[in-house]
């Protein structure tokens, strides 16, 4: 197949993938459909023409590295334009107490409750619970060598598709997650309401919660 037809059937998967797609997906697909076995290193160069295509002002979306494999995203600067097709009402940012977990766990991975509790210095049952019904991370097994083998938390794929990454050594500097805002379906948000709170650095290097 010539490397402009491989092109357009590349971009039409990824595309019409709800979920980030990889090399090895895109190769099975496109190699069921023509009969013929197509390699890596021209799905790669294929990724990278249809990355340079959208990498233009011209467009509104570009082509991302993410989860593992490859999907279209909207430009980080349309966000408030699109926020605004569900309305205010149908959104609502993880709560501070959840986003300190979340950091937390991101940062120190795998970890477990009782270490979360003593860099947070309270209970996380309830944000550890509400991350895992957000699907943001996942229990990644038991620590064998720990008193009572407690269970260990982890970052989960779809954290890392929300951050448009692949593994968690791509994670943002420890100071811009602190500005950083995670918003969700209300139905997935928090149903206790919290004070204002903004988040800090501490001399620790941990994120803070400072009541305003």
């Amino acid at each position: 197949m010539e490397l402009e037809q491989l092109i357009l059937h590349v971009e039409a998967l990824i595309f019409s993938s709800q979920q980030p797609i990889t090399q090895v997906e895109l190769i099975e697909l496109i190699s069921n459909v023509i009969e013929e076995q197509i390699h890596g290193d021209r799905i790669a160069l294929a990724v990278e023409t249809i990355r340079e295509k959208y990498d233009t002002p011209h467009y509104p979306f570009g082509l991302v590295s993410s989860g593992g494999g490859y999907q279209f995203l909207t430009k980080s600067v349309y966000h408030q334009t699109i926020m605004q097709l569900n309305g205010d009402k149908y959104i609502k940012k993880l709560s501070a107490a959840a986003m300190e977990t979340l950091s937390i766990i991101a940062y120190k991975q795998p970890v477990t409750k009782a270490e979360i509790e003593f860099i947070r210095g309270v209970s996380a049952d309830y944000s550890i619970q509400k991350l895992l019904e957000k699907e943001l991370i996942i229990i990644a097994g038991r620590n064998e060598e720990a008193i009572g083998k407690p269970l260990i938390y982890a970052t989960s794929k779809h954290f890392m598709d929300y951050l448009g990454i692949n593994s968690p050594h791509e994670l943002p500097k420890l100071k811009e997650v602190a500005n950083m805002e995670i918003v969700l379906p209300t139905d997935a948000a928090d149903a206790v309401p919290e004070q204002e709170q903004q988040m800090a650095i501490g001399d620790d290097g941990l994120l803070k919660t400072m009541e305003q």
